[in-house]
């Protein structure tokens, strides 16, 4: 069915469950919250009793079973798990089941296992395309397999995701951006995009605190975030989510040891290409920006990420043009994430 507005998803953890091996990057109890174990019938029940409360007026409602490789599950855990919520689909309070997994779980057997049970979309944990960087992030897959997987789902009524990172061990600018524009050619149909942190419990942190190896800056995360956002908008794939969900356990310190964590990371991406539209408006605008005052229209819900976090924005404006005034309006009219400009 068309979606006019965006689904409730009622997120079912299962962190580490059906993994081969723990990825040099990886602590999934830590990103969920959650310990390893598999959820139980009353653990649906209850997931699923809380997050109804939340529906408002939402007419596509999806459970996703997340933080594991749900493929990578013995056959009879999975189709166990998936029985757990048919009870559901059936009352017409959930609509569909979606799930991530590993892209060298993807075959035609554990495609056709899933078929029956109302899978609505599949995320592929890709995180690069560049095998030197899948090798020593010890990811245990290939490249390869990530093409292979997309040319497999195709053949099935699902929508297809990727989960890409920035800041892997071993990327650079130029494999980022090469990385990210095979995922983009694979033609998925939505993507999502994390800045990689350094979870206690991990190899990472071993690396990290011998100086192997050196999170990403928040300011540098968020610039390689925009031109990967770039680069699957021009290849026509939505961008989903940028930065990993806000939680009590991602805030706490003695878990998180760096990395460019910010729990409205995608607003301040966001903030930064409405910036670059401001310059570029004020410096084609009939000659420049020198000793005039401005305004610059938005829609209301783009006003905030114009202003930036702290009104970073207008004071990165007011220092790039000195001898010029900005202030903001706000248009209905105008789109989303756009602007225009006039003068006062």
């Amino acid at each position: 069915m068309a979606q006019t507005e965006k689904p409730l998803v009622i997120p079912v953890f299962i962190p580490h469950s059906g993994c081969p091996h723990q990825c040099a990057f990886c602590n999934q109890s830590i990103i969920t919250g959650q310990k390893s174990r598999l959820p139980d019938k009353t653990d649906i029940h209850n997931i699923v009793s809380q997050y109804l409360k939340y529906r408002g007026k939402r007419e596509w409602v999806e459970l996703a079973f997340f933080g594991g490789n749900f493929l990578g599950l013995p056959h009879d855990m999975i189709i166990q798990l998936l029985d757990m919520v048919q009870p559901y689909i059936k009352g017409k309070k959930i609509d569909g089941i979606r799930f991530s997994t590993r892209p060298d779980t993807i075959t035609r057997t554990t495609l056709e296992l899933v078929t029956p049970y109302n899978i609505s979309a599949v995320e592929l944990g890709v995180q690069s395309m560049n095998d030197k960087v899948l090798l020593k992030s010890k990811r245990g897959h290939t490249s390869m397999d990530t093409i292979n997987a997309l040319g497999l789902l195709k053949a099935y009524p699902f929508k297809i995701g990727v989960q890409v990172m920035v800041g892997l061990p071993g990327d650079t600018n130029v494999s980022l951006f090469e990385s990210t524009k095979k995922v983009a050619c694979l033609a998925p149909d939505f993507a999502r995009i994390y800045p990689l942190m350094v979870l206690k419990g991990s190899l990472l942190e071993h690396w990290y605190c011998q100086g192997r190896y050196t999170p990403l800056s928040l300011e540098k995360s968020i610039r390689l975030v925009k031109e990967m956002l770039g680069i699957f908008k021009a290849a026509d794939v939505k961008v989903i989510r940028m930065g990993l969900q806000a939680s009590d356990m991602m805030e706490d310190e003695s878990m998180v040891l760096a990395g460019p964590w910010h729990p409205a990371f995608g607003h301040l991406v966001l903030s930064e290409i409405l910036y670059d539209i401001a310059c570029n408006k004020i410096d084609q605008y009939q000659g420049g920006a020198k000793s005039r005052r401005f305004f610059l229209s938005v829609h209301p819900r783009s006003e905030s990420r114009l202003r930036g976090n702290k009104n970073i924005n207008l004071k990165r404006l007011n220092q790039r043009y000195s001898e010029s005034d900005f202030s903001i309006s706000v248009d209905e009219m105008i789109p989303l994430n756009q602007l225009k400009i006039g003068e006062l």
